[in-house]
């Protein structure tokens, strides 16, 4: 019994420890980036790259290969120990071993090696920006939980001052003060709320939703972020100029990055096409030997043995071997034309790289100016509203105003408290990312 009672303790501390789990965006995109499949993707992209870079550092290394056979013969065949016909049944084996080395092939092996360098930088760019999106993603996922979560408090509060004045009116009501129309008008108001705080309770749960399944969590009902009060952050980055923030980009975003290796890619290729003009030099160095069952020694009549035979039949080659391209229908020059048009493109693709860097730099600086500038005006705005709220309220508690006119005020005063949360996490996300561009992190939010 005792031994039950613990055991129900700890799994209710598990469960409860797993429900009060918050996740901070640190946590979130730190998660993202261990466990999204799109990144492990490119991490694999990085390792295919640097096998790719060791393989080329073997090509200059010499090939070094053995071979051997057996077999049994039977009627006319030539002997591999005499090379002679024989019609006879022998058993026959042979050996060898060879190696070769490359002098000269154009430089091919050097370019390949240093084309292979370049590819493993262009794909570990990849898997920064492929990182760098995922963490957007997930900065804005978690700012959309904090929008939802907000806007619902505040039609909560809309809804509890509703029905607080559901209770003033049915009052007045009965007094005789207003008429029966009124208090029907705040109960159809209460319904409309109560139908919006259930809108609002589903958008909640679907962007909670949403960045649990980014998060690849299972355990999607309990998950939940922090409940911190995040407040405005700094924007000293509206003070920089565009000018100032574009090349900083340049250094820190990695679309520009990826486009230049592509560019220097594309040169590699054009000057390993180039390289199939140029004769090849390669030496070579072997080893054979051979034996047969049916060797007789001329002196003695005796059968030579096979250690002997080893020994008497071998032989080495040594060489050099070069080949010169005379001809080959047009398929070199044909290589050098395609890479040359490819060259082309990766430079035109830079280019534009560059300037849709700049043209999005100077885009994201003017959202997160004019958000800025929305989430002041909606600021007085929502004063605005309150202020002839509280007026409109003081003149329907006193009997001076209908509840048309009454909720009319509400309404408004609602919805600038609704732009009010829209615009404040609209320009801390644009921030943000005016700040990504910048290199700062993402993942501060105070």
């Amino acid at each position: 019994m005792k031994k039950s009672i613990i055991i129900a303790l700890l799994l209710c501390g598990i469960i409860g420890y797993s429900q009060e789990k918050k996740w901070t965006l640190l946590e979130c995109v730190n998660h993202a980036l261990e466990n999204n499949i799109s990144i492990e993707q490119s991490e694999l992209d990085v390792d295919l790259a640097d096998i790719n870079k060791s393989q080329s550092l073997s090509n200059f290394l010499p090939t070094l290969n053995a071979n051997g056979s057996y077999g049994i013969n039977t009627g006319a065949n030539i002997n591999p120990a005499t090379n002679q016909f024989e019609n006879n049944t022998f058993r026959s084996a042979s050996g060898a071993i060879n190696s070769g080395v490359n002098i000269f092939s154009g430089l091919a092996n050097w370019k390949t090696l240093q084309r292979a360098k370049i590819n493993k930088i262009a794909a570990e760019y990849r898997l920064d920006k492929m990182k760098d999106d995922i963490s957007l993603f997930v900065a804005n996922s978690f700012l959309q939980i904090l929008f939802n979560r907000e806007q619902l408090k505040v039609l909560v509060a809309q809804n509890a001052v509703t029905k607080e004045n559901i209770g003033n009116t049915e009052q007045l009501v009965e007094a005789g003060v207003l008429p029966q129309g009124d208090l029907l008008e705040l109960k159809a108001t209460d319904a409309t709320q109560l139908q919006q705080i259930i809108a609002a309770e589903n958008a909640l749960f679907i962007s909670k939703l949403g960045l649990a399944q980014t998060l690849q969590l299972e355990d999607y009902e309990i998950f939940d972020i922090s409940d911190e009060d995040y407040g405005l952050i700094a924007s000293e980055i509206l003070d920089k100029r565009p000018t100032e923030i574009v090349e900083k980009a340049k250094e820190e975003v990695n679309d520009v990055k990826i486009a230049q290796t592509n560019f220097e890619l594309a040169e590699k290729d054009l000057e390993l096409a180039r390289t199939s003009y140029y004769p090849t030099l390669s030496g070579f160095l072997g080893y054979n030997t051979r034996w047969a069952s049916t060797q007789v020694n001329p002196f003695t009549g005796e059968d030579i043995s096979f250690v002997d035979q080893l020994y008497l039949f071998d032989g080495t080659s040594v060489g050099i071997q070069l080949n010169v391209p005379i001809f080959n229908r047009f398929t070199t020059r044909n290589n050098v034309k395609r890479n040359k048009v490819e060259v082309e493109r990766s430079k035109f693709l830079l280019e534009q790289a560059k300037i849709d860097l700049e043209s999005t730099v100077y885009q994201a600086y003017n959202d997160a100016k004019n958000s800025k500038k929305s989430y002041e005006a909606a600021l007085q705005t929502e004063e605005a509203r309150k202020l002839a709220f509280e007026y409109a309220k003081e003149r329907y508690d006193v009997g001076l105003s209908n509840a048309f006119d009454f909720n009319q005020s509400r309404t408004a005063f609602e919805n600038a408290q609704s732009d009010v949360i829209r615009t404040k996490y609209d320009y801390i996300f644009k921030i943000k990312v005016l700040e990504f561009y910048f290199g700062l992190p993402i993942t501060d939010l105070n």
